[in-house]
Protein backbone atom coordinates (compact mmCIF):
# COMPACT_ATOMS: atom_id res chain seq x y z
CA UNK A 1 0.00 0.00 0.00
CA UNK A 2 3.12 2.54 0.88
CA UNK A 3 4.56 1.91 -2.44
CA UNK A 4 1.30 2.61 -4.12
CA UNK A 5 0.31 5.72 -2.47
CA UNK A 6 4.02 6.73 -3.16
CA UNK A 7 3.11 6.36 -7.01
CA UNK A 8 -0.34 7.72 -6.56
CA UNK A 9 1.67 10.83 -5.43
CA UNK A 10 4.41 10.66 -8.43
CA UNK A 11 1.21 11.01 -11.20
CA UNK A 12 -0.82 13.42 -9.22
CA UNK A 13 1.96 16.09 -8.10
CA UNK A 14 1.94 18.01 -11.43
CA UNK A 15 -2.10 17.41 -11.62
CA UNK A 16 -2.74 19.15 -7.72
CA UNK A 17 0.25 21.89 -7.81
CA UNK A 18 -2.12 24.64 -9.42
CA UNK A 19 -0.28 27.43 -11.36
CA UNK A 20 3.40 26.24 -11.68
CA UNK A 21 5.70 25.28 -13.80
CA UNK A 22 8.34 22.04 -13.67
CA UNK A 23 11.03 21.20 -15.64
CA UNK A 24 13.55 18.96 -14.30
CA UNK A 25 11.87 14.53 -14.87
CA UNK A 26 9.04 16.06 -16.42
CA UNK A 27 10.05 13.43 -19.15
CA UNK A 28 10.58 10.55 -17.22
CA UNK A 29 7.66 8.18 -18.01
CA UNK A 30 9.31 8.35 -22.02
CA UNK A 31 12.91 7.19 -21.03
CA UNK A 32 11.88 3.77 -19.71
CA UNK A 33 12.89 2.39 -23.23
CA UNK A 34 11.28 -0.51 -25.58
CA UNK A 35 11.65 -3.94 -26.90
CA UNK A 36 13.88 -6.88 -25.53
CA UNK A 37 16.98 -6.30 -28.25
CA UNK A 38 17.54 -3.05 -27.35
CA UNK A 39 17.18 -3.23 -23.33
CA UNK A 40 19.11 -6.34 -23.33
CA UNK A 41 22.36 -4.44 -24.54
CA UNK A 42 21.90 -1.57 -21.35
CA UNK A 43 19.81 0.99 -23.95
CA UNK A 44 22.83 1.32 -26.15
CA UNK A 45 20.88 1.61 -29.27
CA UNK A 46 20.99 4.69 -30.85
CA UNK A 47 23.27 3.62 -33.41
CA UNK A 48 22.24 -0.19 -34.11
CA UNK A 49 18.14 0.84 -34.14
CA UNK A 50 17.30 -0.14 -37.55
CA UNK A 51 13.85 -1.81 -37.07
CA UNK A 52 10.80 -0.77 -36.01
CA UNK A 53 11.26 0.33 -32.41
CA UNK A 54 13.75 2.97 -34.63
CA UNK A 55 10.73 5.21 -33.98
CA UNK A 56 11.85 5.22 -30.47
CA UNK A 57 15.28 5.01 -30.14
CA UNK A 58 16.26 6.93 -33.19
CA UNK A 59 14.03 7.45 -35.67
CA UNK A 60 17.03 7.61 -38.50
CA UNK A 61 17.02 3.91 -38.29
CA UNK A 62 13.68 3.38 -39.39
CA UNK A 63 14.94 4.37 -42.97
CA UNK A 64 16.80 1.32 -42.72
CA UNK A 65 13.98 -1.28 -42.93
CA UNK A 66 12.64 -3.42 -46.26
CA UNK A 67 9.83 -4.68 -45.06
CA UNK A 68 6.30 -3.80 -42.88
CA UNK A 69 7.46 -4.58 -39.18
CA UNK A 70 4.90 -4.91 -36.49
CA UNK A 71 6.21 -4.91 -32.78
CA UNK A 72 4.61 -5.21 -29.46
CA UNK A 73 6.26 -5.68 -25.34
CA UNK A 74 4.14 -5.86 -22.02
CA UNK A 75 5.92 -5.82 -18.83
CA UNK A 76 4.53 -5.08 -15.18
CA UNK A 77 6.84 -3.51 -12.19
CA UNK A 78 6.51 -3.26 -8.66
CA UNK A 79 4.68 -6.74 -9.14
CA UNK A 80 1.75 -5.86 -10.98
CA UNK A 81 1.36 -2.16 -10.00
CA UNK A 82 2.50 -0.44 -12.96
CA UNK A 83 2.03 -1.75 -16.89
CA UNK A 84 4.23 -0.47 -19.55
CA UNK A 85 2.61 -1.15 -23.00
CA UNK A 86 3.67 -0.82 -26.40
CA UNK A 87 3.12 -1.60 -30.00
CA UNK A 88 4.15 -0.09 -33.30
CA UNK A 89 3.51 -0.36 -36.54
CA UNK A 90 6.31 0.71 -39.65
CA UNK A 91 6.42 0.27 -43.40
CA UNK A 92 8.97 1.17 -45.99
CA UNK A 93 7.99 3.39 -49.58
CA UNK A 94 9.98 4.04 -52.19
CA UNK A 95 13.37 3.13 -53.28
CA UNK A 96 16.66 3.75 -54.76
CA UNK A 97 17.41 3.97 -58.77
CA UNK A 98 20.47 4.66 -60.33
CA UNK A 99 19.96 7.45 -63.06
CA UNK A 100 20.52 5.95 -66.68
CA UNK A 101 22.44 8.55 -67.51
CA UNK A 102 24.85 9.57 -64.71
CA UNK A 103 25.11 6.56 -63.25
CA UNK A 104 24.77 8.27 -59.68
CA UNK A 105 22.59 6.44 -57.81
CA UNK A 106 19.33 8.55 -56.47
CA UNK A 107 17.98 7.95 -52.91
CA UNK A 108 13.93 8.03 -52.34
CA UNK A 109 14.25 4.96 -49.74
CA UNK A 110 12.09 6.83 -47.17
CA UNK A 111 9.68 5.07 -44.05
CA UNK A 112 6.55 5.81 -41.95
CA UNK A 113 5.79 4.63 -38.51
CA UNK A 114 3.69 4.92 -35.20
CA UNK A 115 3.96 3.92 -31.90
CA UNK A 116 1.74 3.85 -28.72
CA UNK A 117 3.43 3.92 -25.28
CA UNK A 118 1.45 3.68 -22.08
CA UNK A 119 2.36 4.16 -18.75
CA UNK A 120 -0.13 3.18 -16.24
CA UNK A 121 -1.64 2.42 -12.62
CA UNK A 122 -5.10 1.02 -12.67
CA UNK A 123 -7.83 0.61 -10.22
CA UNK A 124 -6.53 3.08 -7.72
CA UNK A 125 -8.92 3.34 -5.01
CA UNK A 126 -10.42 6.70 -4.03
CA UNK A 127 -11.23 6.81 -0.26
CA UNK A 128 -11.75 11.04 0.52
CA UNK A 129 -16.17 9.77 0.39
CA UNK A 130 -15.83 6.93 2.30
CA UNK A 131 -15.27 8.11 5.68
CA UNK A 132 -18.42 10.54 6.09
CA UNK A 133 -21.66 10.15 5.33
CA UNK A 134 -24.06 12.66 3.31
CA UNK A 135 -24.16 14.63 6.12
CA UNK A 136 -20.46 14.67 6.74
CA UNK A 137 -20.52 12.50 9.93
CA UNK A 138 -18.59 9.59 10.44
CA UNK A 139 -19.41 6.17 10.38
CA UNK A 140 -19.33 3.94 13.14
CA UNK A 141 -19.62 0.35 14.10
CA UNK A 142 -20.82 -0.96 17.27
CA UNK A 143 -17.44 -0.50 19.37
CA UNK A 144 -18.03 3.45 18.44
CA UNK A 145 -14.81 2.93 16.46
CA UNK A 146 -14.53 5.00 12.26
CA UNK A 147 -14.84 3.09 10.09
CA UNK A 148 -15.17 3.48 6.12
CA UNK A 149 -18.14 3.18 3.90
CA UNK A 150 -16.65 0.67 1.39
CA UNK A 151 -19.84 1.56 -0.56
CA UNK A 152 -18.15 4.88 -1.41
CA UNK A 153 -14.85 3.99 -2.35
CA UNK A 154 -14.52 4.64 -6.12
CA UNK A 155 -11.40 4.03 -8.51
CA UNK A 156 -9.36 5.89 -11.25
CA UNK A 157 -6.48 5.58 -13.26
CA UNK A 158 -2.96 7.05 -13.60
CA UNK A 159 -1.35 6.84 -17.58
CA UNK A 160 1.16 8.84 -19.60
CA UNK A 161 0.08 8.15 -23.50
CA UNK A 162 2.77 8.82 -25.95
CA UNK A 163 1.96 8.66 -29.77
CA UNK A 164 5.12 8.68 -32.37
CA UNK A 165 4.82 9.24 -35.56
CA UNK A 166 7.98 8.65 -37.90
CA UNK A 167 9.48 9.96 -40.97
CA UNK A 168 13.18 8.45 -41.99
CA UNK A 169 15.07 8.80 -45.32
CA UNK A 170 17.95 7.61 -46.12
CA UNK A 171 19.89 10.70 -47.83
CA UNK A 172 23.42 9.05 -49.04
CA UNK A 173 24.36 5.63 -49.01
CA UNK A 174 25.87 5.80 -45.35
CA UNK A 175 24.00 8.79 -43.72
CA UNK A 176 20.24 8.70 -42.94
CA UNK A 177 18.14 11.11 -41.04
CA UNK A 178 14.39 10.90 -39.38
CA UNK A 179 12.33 12.52 -37.32
CA UNK A 180 9.46 12.06 -34.46
CA UNK A 181 6.06 14.14 -34.02
CA UNK A 182 4.80 13.01 -30.64
CA UNK A 183 1.26 13.60 -28.88
CA UNK A 184 1.43 13.14 -25.42
CA UNK A 185 -1.01 12.98 -22.85
CA UNK A 186 -1.31 12.60 -19.13
CA UNK A 187 -4.24 11.51 -16.89
CA UNK A 188 -4.69 10.88 -13.00
CA UNK A 189 -8.32 10.84 -12.22
CA UNK A 190 -9.84 14.29 -13.39
CA UNK A 191 -6.87 15.59 -14.21
CA UNK A 192 -5.11 15.60 -17.63
CA UNK A 193 -2.45 17.27 -19.50
CA UNK A 194 -1.53 17.40 -23.28
CA UNK A 195 1.45 18.40 -25.36
CA UNK A 196 3.09 17.64 -28.58
CA UNK A 197 7.39 17.86 -29.09
CA UNK A 198 9.35 16.40 -31.64
CA UNK A 199 12.72 14.23 -32.10
CA UNK A 200 15.29 14.36 -35.35
CA UNK A 201 18.10 11.38 -35.31
CA UNK A 202 20.59 10.85 -37.91
CA UNK A 203 22.66 7.52 -38.36
CA UNK A 204 25.99 7.44 -40.31
CA UNK A 205 27.71 4.33 -41.79
CA UNK A 206 31.13 5.90 -40.98
CA UNK A 207 33.11 2.69 -42.11
CA UNK A 208 32.18 -0.67 -43.00
CA UNK A 209 31.42 -2.00 -39.62
CA UNK A 210 31.36 1.08 -37.81
CA UNK A 211 27.91 3.16 -37.17
CA UNK A 212 27.30 6.18 -35.40
CA UNK A 213 23.60 7.76 -33.99
CA UNK A 214 22.40 10.55 -32.17
CA UNK A 215 18.92 11.28 -31.64
CA UNK A 216 17.72 14.76 -29.97
CA UNK A 217 14.65 14.11 -27.80
CA UNK A 218 12.27 16.92 -27.23
CA UNK A 219 14.67 19.32 -29.33
CA UNK A 220 12.19 22.21 -29.19
CA UNK A 221 11.63 21.59 -25.50
CA UNK A 222 8.42 20.27 -24.59
CA UNK A 223 5.19 21.72 -22.97
CA UNK A 224 2.96 19.35 -21.16
CA UNK A 225 -0.45 21.86 -20.10
CA UNK A 226 -2.14 20.28 -17.53
CA UNK A 227 -6.35 20.87 -16.85
CA UNK A 228 -5.83 22.65 -13.28
CA UNK A 229 -3.30 25.47 -14.84
CA UNK A 230 0.06 23.89 -14.54
CA UNK A 231 2.14 23.33 -16.80
CA UNK A 232 5.52 20.82 -16.98
CA UNK A 233 8.44 21.47 -19.44
CA UNK A 234 10.53 18.72 -21.07
CA UNK A 235 13.81 19.46 -21.70
CA UNK A 236 15.66 18.15 -24.59
CA UNK A 237 17.75 15.22 -23.98
CA UNK A 238 20.24 13.78 -26.24
CA UNK A 239 21.22 10.11 -27.21
CA UNK A 240 24.59 9.51 -28.77
CA UNK A 241 25.93 6.20 -29.79
CA UNK A 242 28.30 3.77 -31.50
CA UNK A 243 28.38 0.23 -32.62
CA UNK A 244 31.04 -1.79 -33.84
CA UNK A 245 30.12 -5.24 -36.22
CA UNK A 246 32.64 -8.25 -36.31
CA UNK A 247 32.33 -11.86 -37.66
CA UNK A 248 33.28 -14.04 -35.37
CA UNK A 249 32.80 -18.03 -35.06
CA UNK A 250 30.14 -17.90 -37.65
CA UNK A 251 28.24 -15.06 -36.28
CA UNK A 252 28.23 -11.36 -35.83
CA UNK A 253 29.95 -9.94 -32.40
CA UNK A 254 28.38 -6.54 -31.41
CA UNK A 255 29.35 -3.82 -29.29
CA UNK A 256 27.47 -0.71 -28.71
CA UNK A 257 28.15 1.95 -26.36
CA UNK A 258 25.87 5.04 -25.89
CA UNK A 259 25.60 7.88 -23.64
CA UNK A 260 22.06 10.18 -22.85
CA UNK A 261 23.15 14.05 -22.57
CA UNK A 262 20.53 15.88 -20.44
CA UNK A 263 20.48 19.63 -19.64
CA UNK A 264 18.25 19.34 -16.79
CA UNK A 265 20.98 20.38 -13.85
CA UNK A 266 21.18 16.78 -12.57
CA UNK A 267 24.11 17.43 -10.70
CA UNK A 268 23.16 14.33 -8.08
CA UNK A 269 21.12 11.38 -10.40
CA UNK A 270 23.77 11.85 -13.13
CA UNK A 271 26.69 9.60 -13.36
CA UNK A 272 28.59 12.87 -14.41
CA UNK A 273 28.11 16.30 -14.79
CA UNK A 274 29.85 19.81 -16.33
CA UNK A 275 27.93 22.21 -14.63
CA UNK A 276 24.16 21.98 -15.94
CA UNK A 277 25.01 18.90 -18.45
CA UNK A 278 24.52 15.86 -17.21
CA UNK A 279 26.05 12.27 -18.54
CA UNK A 280 24.57 9.19 -18.32
CA UNK A 281 26.65 6.54 -20.63
CA UNK A 282 25.19 2.82 -21.49
CA UNK A 283 27.24 -0.03 -23.09
CA UNK A 284 26.37 -3.37 -24.11
CA UNK A 285 27.33 -6.31 -26.36
CA UNK A 286 25.49 -8.60 -28.32
CA UNK A 287 26.28 -12.00 -30.34
CA UNK A 288 24.35 -12.72 -33.24
CA UNK A 289 25.20 -16.38 -34.40
CA UNK A 290 24.19 -17.05 -37.66
CA UNK A 291 20.96 -15.33 -37.66
CA UNK A 292 19.25 -17.52 -35.42
CA UNK A 293 20.13 -17.09 -32.06
CA UNK A 294 21.45 -13.86 -30.29
CA UNK A 295 22.86 -13.41 -26.52
CA UNK A 296 23.32 -9.99 -25.03
CA UNK A 297 24.64 -8.22 -21.65
CA UNK A 298 24.87 -4.80 -21.09
CA UNK A 299 25.35 -2.04 -18.55
CA UNK A 300 22.83 0.44 -18.39
CA UNK A 301 22.45 4.46 -17.64
CA UNK A 302 21.14 4.19 -13.80
CA UNK A 303 23.98 1.66 -12.91
CA UNK A 304 22.41 -1.93 -13.41
CA UNK A 305 23.20 -5.18 -15.36
CA UNK A 306 21.17 -5.93 -18.27
CA UNK A 307 20.94 -9.46 -19.63
CA UNK A 308 19.39 -10.42 -22.91
CA UNK A 309 18.35 -13.11 -25.47
CA UNK A 310 16.66 -13.09 -28.98
CA UNK A 311 15.81 -16.01 -31.48
CA UNK A 312 15.26 -14.73 -35.21
CA UNK A 313 12.52 -17.08 -37.29
CA UNK A 314 11.72 -16.22 -40.49
CA UNK A 315 8.92 -13.57 -39.91
CA UNK A 316 9.22 -13.44 -36.19
CA UNK A 317 12.17 -12.13 -33.99
CA UNK A 318 11.12 -13.06 -30.29
CA UNK A 319 13.64 -10.50 -27.76
CA UNK A 320 13.84 -11.49 -24.17
CA UNK A 321 15.60 -8.74 -21.59
CA UNK A 322 16.42 -9.26 -17.65
CA UNK A 323 17.08 -5.90 -15.83
CA UNK A 324 18.80 -6.52 -12.28
CA UNK A 325 17.89 -3.31 -9.65
CA UNK A 326 18.96 -3.87 -6.23
CA UNK A 327 17.50 -0.48 -4.28
CA UNK A 328 14.67 -0.50 -2.31
CA UNK A 329 13.35 2.19 -4.34
CA UNK A 330 13.90 0.40 -7.94
CA UNK A 331 11.21 -1.80 -9.40
CA UNK A 332 12.93 -5.15 -8.35
CA UNK A 333 14.23 -7.39 -10.92
CA UNK A 334 12.36 -6.45 -14.23
CA UNK A 335 11.52 -9.45 -17.19
CA UNK A 336 10.55 -7.84 -20.49
CA UNK A 337 9.55 -9.85 -23.79
CA UNK A 338 9.10 -8.02 -27.32
CA UNK A 339 7.90 -9.60 -30.36
CA UNK A 340 8.42 -8.30 -33.85
CA UNK A 341 7.14 -9.52 -36.83
CA UNK A 342 8.40 -8.58 -40.07
CA UNK A 343 6.10 -9.41 -43.46
CA UNK A 344 8.45 -10.78 -45.10
CA UNK A 345 6.69 -10.93 -48.56
CA UNK A 346 8.37 -9.93 -52.09
CA UNK A 347 4.78 -7.87 -52.49
CA UNK A 348 5.51 -5.66 -48.98
CA UNK A 349 9.09 -5.04 -50.36
CA UNK A 350 10.23 -1.87 -50.41
CA UNK A 351 9.72 -0.13 -54.04
CA UNK A 352 7.37 -3.51 -55.04
CA UNK A 353 5.14 -2.64 -57.89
Amino acid sequence: MKTRFVFILFFALPAVSFGQTFGKYSGEFMAIGIGGRALGIGSAYAALANDVTAGYWNPAGLARIEYPQVAISHDERYGNLINYDYAAFAFPSGSNTVNSESGETEYHAESFAISVIRLGVDGIPDTRKAWADSNGNGLFDDGANLRPDYTAITFFNASDWVVYGTFAQQYSGNFFYGANVKLIRRNIGAFHGTGIGFDVGVQYIAAQNLILGANLQDATTTLVSWNTGTNELISPTLKLGAAYALDLFDGKLTPAFGTDVRFENRRFSAVANLGPVSFDPQAGIEFDYKNTVAVRAGYNDIGNLTLGAGIHLRKLDIDYSFAKFDAADQPGNTHRISIRLTLQEEKYRRGAE
